[in-house]
C-alpha cells in the first residue's frame, strides 16, 4: 500500500490545523509557507475535508479554516479515507470474484489481515496524538539558554 503524496499532506495540514485548534481560522497560504506545500495544491486537498466534514470554513477578512471537531476526534484513517477515497490493499479485496479455489481464499484472508492491521493502526492515531507528537519533537530541539 502507498499512501499518496494528497494524503501526506492532507495529514499535514490537518495538522497544522490541530496545532491552532481554538487558535481561530488559519489561512492555507500560512500553512502551505510553513510545510512548505504549494497553496494551490492545499486548496484542492481541504475540498474533501470540508464536504466530509473535517474542516470549516470562514470568509473575510478574519477567515481561513479551522477543524470542525476537536484533535482528539479525527483520526489519521478519516483523512486518509477521504482523500484517498477509501483504504483498499489490492483490488481483489472489492471485487465479488466467484471463484473458490483454495490458494484464493488463503491469499485472500492474508491480505485481508494486513488490510485490517493497517486500518485499526490509523484508527487509532488522532490528531491529538500527532500533537502531542510535534510537541515532543520541537520540545526537544528548543535550546535552552537559561543559567
Amino acid at each position: 500500500m502507498k499512501i499518496s503524496t494528497r494524503s501526506r499532506y492532507g495529514i499535514r495540514l490537518m495538522l497544522a490545523l490541530a496545532l491552532g485548534y481554538q487558535k481561530g481560522p488559519l489561512f492555507l497560504k500560512d500553512i502551505a509557507k510553513k510545510e512548505a506545500i504549494s497553496e494551490k495544491y492545499l486548496s484542492q486537498i481541504i475540498i474533501p475535508l470540508r464536504s466530509q466534514g473535517l474542516v470549516n470554513s470562514f470568509r473575510g477578512a478574519h477567515g481561513g479554516y479551522v477543524l470542525a471537531k476537536g484533535p482528539e476526534e479525527i483520526t489519521v484513517r478519516e483523512i486518509v479515507e477521504t482523500l484517498e477515497g477509501g483504504l483498499v490493499l489490492i483490488d481483489e479485496l472489492n471485487g465479488s470474484d466467484d471463484s473458490r479455489s483454495a490458494s484464493l481464499l488463503v491469499t485472500r484472508q492474508i491480505w485481508d489481515e494486513i488490510a485490517d492491521s493497517i486500518i485499526r493502526n490509523l484508527e487509532a492515531i488522532t490528531l491529538r496524538i500527532l500533537v502531542e507528537r510535534y510537541q515532543e519533537k520541537t520540545s526537544k530541539t528548543a535550546v535552552n539558554y537559561n543559567i
